[in-house]
């Protein structure tokens, strides 16, 4: 098990999985400068460990992130994002491996965003979302205003960023913005075995099936079939790619090795 830790964020590995966990309870683990700068480097850890193959973004305390620090913007308008990863460190960054947040308690303004950024959400029952940001003269500049209309109905979506209201994990749940709804205190568990499911699988096809989906989200069908079948002639040429069919045929567990 290897691990990096700062004040406000600490990063580890667990088997095959890197679990970066937000610590700052007191705030609210509301982010400031100095937890972008964290998060930015628990990602780098992440990315490039070869033996982890899939990421967990998950918090101490009762709540899960309330956005940024408003104390340190009153303050002097403190830098709470990174050149690399916008804000949090995480919210712009390009990533290679899945990355699931395990949301309990809420996570609103910035906190939704954080975790929009992420590919997968578990979310306990005590879990909530929200882009609030118009109640304090502000929108929801970092991701929350495109990403919560691909997760959400419109409409819905535009009842958020214009109320400022909350959605329930139940709710979101319910519309698909949430993947796996859990029992309070059992998120993190929950995204584990997540994790596990993902994990069994061709690391190399895993990644490559995510950019696939990420790049062609807003292509035309033959655009899309493009990207696909070159993302596809890459696997082929990895030894995973040969290892997937004999596996098959000896009855067995594949043994992957990522490359």
């Amino acid at each position: 098990m290897a691990s990096v830790a700062s004040v406000t964020v600490h990063y580890e590995s667990l088997d095959r999985v890197g679990v970066i966990r937000l610590d700052r309870p007191e705030a609210r683990n509301a982010i400031n400068g100095e937890m972008a700068t964290a998060i930015e480097s628990a990602i780098d850890s992440l990315e490039a460990d070869d033996s982890v193959w899939t990421g967990i973004l998950c918090a101490n305390g009762p709540a899960f992130c309330a956005g940024a620090d408003l104390k340190a913007i009153a303050a002097g308008g403190a830098n709470l994002a990174t050149e690399r990863g916008g804000f949090a460190g995480l919210v712009d960054r390009n990533r290679e491996k899945p990355l699931i947040a395990a949301v309990e308690g809420p996570a609103v303004a910035g906190g939704t965003e954080i975790v929009l950024a992420c590919d997968l959400i578990v979310a306990s029952a005590t879990a909530h979302f929200g882009i609030p940001e118009v109640k304090r003269s502000l929108i929801a500049a970092a991701g929350g205003l495109f990403r919560l209309p691909q997760v959400l109905p419109p409409k819905v979506a535009m009842e958020l960023a214009l109320t400022g209201g909350d959605l329930s994990a139940g709710e979101a749940h319910r519309h698909g913005m949430v993947n796996r709804l859990t029992e309070p205190g059992e998120a993190f568990e929950v995204a584990l075995q997540m994790a596990a499911e993902i994990n069994a699988n061709a690391p190399l096809a895993v990644r490559a099936s995510r950019r696939s989906i990420l790049a062609t989200r807003h292509l035309s069908d033959p655009e899309a079939n493009a990207v696909v079948m070159e993302e596809s002639q890459g696997v082929w040429r990895t030894e995973d790619f040969a290892e997937g069919p004999i596996a098959f045929v000896e009855k067995r567990t594949p043994v992957w090795k990522g490359r």
